[in-house]
């Protein structure tokens, strides 16, 4: 018997892109699934697109909500179904799996007991561009010990999964429980920390294992092109990191060291967003913001050298700072470290 992957797709407003989500998932080869579309409430064609789905291959089944719940509730209601599968899938109705995409990743779950999450790359694409062409060998897994995972995680301060590329040993999901409604556009890395706290993680090397479609409604643009949405973005991630230490991490043998290693780099984080904002000149950026949120993120924001080079850059005035040699080459550091963290990304899952 082939391994059962019991795939949730929520949706809400994707009448037009969730058949093409679900035929990427029933044309996974090499594992038994199951798909259970759950919609939300959509004001569009949602629902009759999902009965026609469910009617036209017995894999498929669909429920509607009377009313909108919102993501983390129905993504916990799809885990409640997915308990009794091997592994468990939730991909947007507007992203796409790629094809081998769960065998690869069964595979590596079966070979290593210990691990409880496998990913990969997932490349993005515009919602008005046709999927792009992808890596389709597979390289090779990295793996490391969740406590390892969580280090990585910490140094970072940002989430490296999408979430479509995610397979999870149902087992595993079971054990950590549902999505934390407590964390909203970051509940995902609050749930991978989680996982991490208890099993190995697991990347598969070379070839993509999921398509993530960015568009204007999508949660990740429609977060960020709000007039505060860095600020939001690193409020997120902070409470993601809280709620794991509070929960989950407590009982890490070194959880306070990493829960203040995650404070101290969204902290230089803000701050070097509030850095750039002086040397652009930026009156509309929320400079005040980003300092706040550093200041309240981590005790020691003062003695960071981001709080050093915002002072030295106010002191020369906004606008003018970007031309201080010493500054110029510290920008050109930072998109370098950019660049090789992509590469990182890309290649390496971290």
């Amino acid at each position: 018997m082939s391994s059962l992957v019991k795939v949730i797709v929520p949706c809400y407003g994707y009448a037009d892109v969730l058949p093409g989500c679900v035929a990427s998932v029933l044309a996974q080869e090499g594992v038994e699934v199951r798909v259970l579309i759950v919609d939300d409430c959509s004001p569009d064609e949602t629902p009759a697109v999902a009965q026609r789905l469910a009617a036209a291959d017995g894999r498929v089944e669909q429920r509607r909500h009377e009313r909108n719940e919102g993501l983390i509730a129905t993504a916990n209601e799809g885990l409640r179904w997915a308990a009794d599968g091997d592994y468990v899938v939730l991909i947007s109705a507007d992203d796409l799996l790629v094809p081998g995409a769960l065998r690869r990743a069964v595979e590596v779950m079966e070979r290593r007991p210990g691990v409880g999450m496998v990913y990969g790359h997932a490349p993005y694409f515009e919602r008005d561009r046709p999927p792009p062409r992808v890596a389709s060998r597979w390289r090779g897994t990295k793996v490391w010990g969740g406590a390892e995972w969580i280090r990585l995680r910490c140094r970072a301060g940002h989430n490296c999964i999408s979430s479509p590329e995610v397979v999870v040993r149902a087992s595993v999901q079971t054990a950590v429980g549902g999505y934390d409604p407590a964390c909203r556009h970051a509940s995902d890395l609050n749930m991978w920390l989680r996982i991490a706290a208890v099993a190995d993680v697991a990347y598969v090397r070379g070839a993509a294992q999921a398509l993530y479609r960015v568009h204007a409604e999508s949660m990740l643009r429609s977060m960020l092109a709000s007039g505060d949405g860095a600020v939001t973005d690193l409020r997120e991630r902070r409470t993601a990191f809280e709620r794991f230490f509070a929960t989950a991490g407590a009982d890490l043998p070194n959880g306070v060291e990493l829960r203040e290693t995650a404070r101290r780099e969204l902290a230089r984080q803000a701050l070097w967003q509030a850095s750039r904002a002086t040397d652009r000149g930026d009156r509309d950026a929320p400079v005040e913001a980003f300092v706040a949120f550093a200041l309240e993120t981590c005790q020691d924001a003062r003695r960071l050298r981001e709080w050093r080079g915002l002072c030295l850059r106010r002191a020369i005035g906004a606008g003018r700072s970007r031309w201080f040699p010493p500054f110029l080459a510290t920008g050109a550091l930072h998109r370098l470290n950019s660049h090789l963290g992509r590469l990182r990304w890309r290649f390496g899952g971290v």
